[in-house]
């Protein structure tokens, strides 16, 4: 543990060097919060409490997809990532120490979305809610973690940089984050419960308010998880046996 806290350490001292890559993770989340959700929830308490939980799940992808799916790309092109491949420790601190920074940008990401939720529209929470929501943060993120390292660990960084921008605007479009439960066209309530995003963001919203979520969705986001974690290891794989074999 004490060695996964020196990773975290340094991968979030090497983040925060760049101010940049902070703002980008939080700057489009909170752009959609203000364009697609503050305009048009009016005096809709209920309305507006489930888009911000749906606005909270597209920073959690937002967050998880780019960090890891670009942030681990570069990480391999520098020399310092196969140095730490070699030391006695093994994987697990690094993949450990990454999984808190990364948890601990999301969480950092997610404040300009909840105080906008907060101020300019009338989204409420119990307390508890709120406590039940930060929970449910990082057991949604575990997907978008898992599909990230995939993608870093299956492509160069500049292969890695437009395959996350293709995959999280459909992801997000057909995961219906973009519109109330129950108000997404047609063919996106057919194909949502497929995807990863559909079950955590039913998971996001009945943690914030009375939602009964859909089994559909909830068995497919186990399947994602388990596809991408084998996705994800086979990746790491194969990419510790090209450059260490």
């Amino acid at each position: 543990m004490q060695l996964a806290l020196v990773h975290a350490r340094y991968q979030l001292l090497e983040i925060i060097r760049i101010p940049v890559a902070v703002v980008g993770s939080a700057f489009f989340p909170a752009a959609a919060m203000i364009f697609f959700v503050v305009p048009f929830t009016g005096d809709d308490a209920v309305g507006a409490t489930f888009a911000t939980a749906s606005m909270i799940t597209f920073s959690v992808m937002s967050a998880n997809i780019f960090q890891y799916g670009v942030g681990v790309a570069e990480d391999r092109d520098q020399p310092w990532n196969p140095y730490t491949r070699t030391l006695p420790a093994g994987p697990a601190p690094r993949f450990a120490g990454r999984v808190l920074a990364g948890l601990a940008l999301t969480y950092l990401s997610l404040i300009p979305v909840v105080v906008i939720g907060a101020t300019l529209t009338p989204a409420r929470v119990t307390p508890l809610a709120f406590l039940v929501t930060a929970v449910t943060v990082a057991v949604i993120s575990v997907p978008f973690t898992l599909m990230g390292l995939a993608i870093g660990y299956s492509l160069p960084s500049k292969a890695a940089v437009v395959v996350a921008q293709v995959v999280f605007l459909p992801l997000a479009f057909g995961g219906g984050l973009l519109s109330a439960p129950g108000d997404a066209p047609g063919f996106i309530e057919t194909i949502a419960p497929y995807l990863p995003t559909r079950g955590a963001a039913e998971l996001m919203w009945s943690a914030v308010g009375d939602y009964r979520i859909e089994p559909l969705a909830l068995i497919m986001l186990g399947v994602w998880v388990v596809l991408l974690a084998s996705l994800a290891a086979w990746a790491y794989r194969r990419d510790e046996g090209r450059r260490f074999s």
